[in-house]
């Protein structure tokens, strides 16, 4: 959990940088977070069998949340479009709105992460912003690392790949 050591009135300003990583897609992937607060940094990480590089994007974005311990207003930087996109141009509450179908044929992928991730963002003032990924943004370089490392030294969860 990140501590808050402000005003306990005021919503504390947190930022959160995430990636996430899959070697093979699907196959074995891993996320990536560095939290900030003030002077204070976290990190997080983790791994799973049989994913997806945009379900860990995912996952990194939820993890970030979730380690929060009271509403905050927190600004999330991702290099996924995907995650991006879906949060800010209105795609997560038309899929909902259509019972979780992108089309009348196509589901929605990844409903379970989205239904954690709508149940997140209710608690907190969240404003995305891309990063353009591999690039010189050193946060999102790190998250790499991290994701790619849990990969390779984390025992990986399975994940309920949908």
């Amino acid at each position: 959990m990140v501590d808050y050591l402000s005003d306990p009135n005021s919503s504390p300003q947190v930022k959160i940088y995430t990636d996430g990583a899959c070697s093979g897609n699907p196959g074995p992937g891993g996320y990536g977070v560095v939290m900030l607060y003030n002077q204070q940094k976290k990190e997080l990480s983790g791994a799973y069998d049989n994913t997806t590089n945009n379900r860990m994007e995912i996952m990194a974005a939820i993890k970030g949340l979730e380690a929060l311990n009271k509403s905050c207003s927190v600004t999330i930087y991702t290099d996924s479009r995907y995650l991006v996109d879906t949060m800010t141009k209105g795609w997560l509450e038309k899929w909902r709105a259509k019972n979780w179908m992108r089309t009348k044929k196509e589901p929605a992928k990844n409903v379970d992460l989205w239904q954690q991730m709508l149940q997140l963002v209710d608690k907190h003032d969240v404003q995305w912003v891309w990063v353009k990924g591999h690039a010189d943004n050193e946060l999102n370089n790190r998250c790499d690392q991290l994701a790619v490392k849990a990969i390779k030294e984390k025992p990986r969860l399975q994940d309920k790949l949908k």
